[in-house]
């Protein structure tokens, strides 16, 4: 059992990834003011890449030694991050920051979701009871066929859907498999899939402020990717994850601050409705785990 310095100090690890994620979303949504989607991702998947396999130097998880059943799980994997970067950009340039954010904390409960379709887990009625609630939190937010419908909602959820396609297929790679080379051939196809997509679109020049926009992004999001290891090797799992939702809240903050816009009250609710929804789902896992492991 964890001791308590190190629970605080993977919630601390969870809140700054969280942070880093958030903060390269607001660099991001700035630069599609002025840049195509795939120029933006091309850019940032270079220097990204490039940070990433520093990372991966540093910390001896450089390998090619990988069975060919986790390659082809990487690719999925890599397939899942393609479209969740796509699907969420385009949401994100087109709509609020902290709504688009609110329906990306529907993972934990689309997740458990897959695992009952997909790896035939079973659930109690509580959890199920727990994600339906939570998908109308969603509705809350989304509004289908309600005056100020934003149609790139969807975008946003279709997003969700890569991303639990994503964790789904990362629950079955090999735990010889280094997570940070996994993560670098993640970020390397995004950038290639990004520069065969250039082909098709006009470059638009640079300007000094973008550039500056793009490095911050690359580091934030290396940096997050990093954070993201480190908080796997700290604490309970239990304690630790519920901190991710703090994303939610530096999308709120930092939305106001850049962007000028806060959130309705029916998007507040629904947004507080999935976290709640999200976080009683963990903790019955918890519940259940402890009284399942043999004494």
């Amino acid at each position: 059992m964890a001791n308590y310095s190190e629970n605080v100090r993977g919630a601390l690890l969870m809140v700054a990834s969280m942070a880093a994620f958030t903060f390269n979303d607001v660099f991001i949504k700035l630069l599609g003011a002025e840049l195509p989607l795939f120029q933006i991702l091309m850019l940032r998947g270079m220097l990204t890449s490039l940070c990433i396999f520093i990372l991966c130097i540093y910390f001896k998880a450089w390998t090619f030694n990988i069975a060919p059943r986790d390659w082809r799980l990487i690719g999925l994997r890599s397939l899942g991050d393609i479209g969740a970067s796509y699907f969420f950009l385009t949401a994100l340039f087109n709509m609020p920051l902290a709504n688009a954010t609110s329906i990306l904390q529907l993972l934990p409960l689309t997740v458990a979701l897959g695992g009952i379709l997909f790896f035939q887990e079973v659930i109690g009625w509580r959890r199920a009871l727990a994600i339906a609630i939570g998908f109308g939190g969603m509705f809350l937010i989304v509004r289908p066929g309600i005056e100020g419908f934003n149609h790139y909602s969807f975008y946003a959820l279709i997003a969700v859907g890569f991303v639990t396609l994503r964790d789904l297929v990362t629950r079955k790679i090999g735990r010889e498999v280094p997570s940070l080379m996994v993560t670098f051939f993640n970020a390397l196809s995004i950038c290639l899939y990004s520069t065969i997509a250039m082909l098709w679109v006009d470059w638009v020049p640079v300007g000094s402020t973008n550039i500056v926009y793009l490095v911050t992004a690359a580091f934030l999001v290396s940096a997050a990717y990093l954070l993201s290891v480190l908080v796997m090797r700290q604490g309970e799992v239990s304690f630790i994850a519920p901190f991710r939702y703090t994303g939610l809240i530096w999308a709120l903050v930092l939305g106001f601050i850049f962007f000028d816009h806060w959130p309705d009250t029916l998007t507040l609710i629904g947004a507080g409705v999935i976290v709640m929804s999200g976080l009683f789902t963990m903790w019955r896992e918890t519940q259940i785990k402890a009284r399942t492991k043999p004494l």
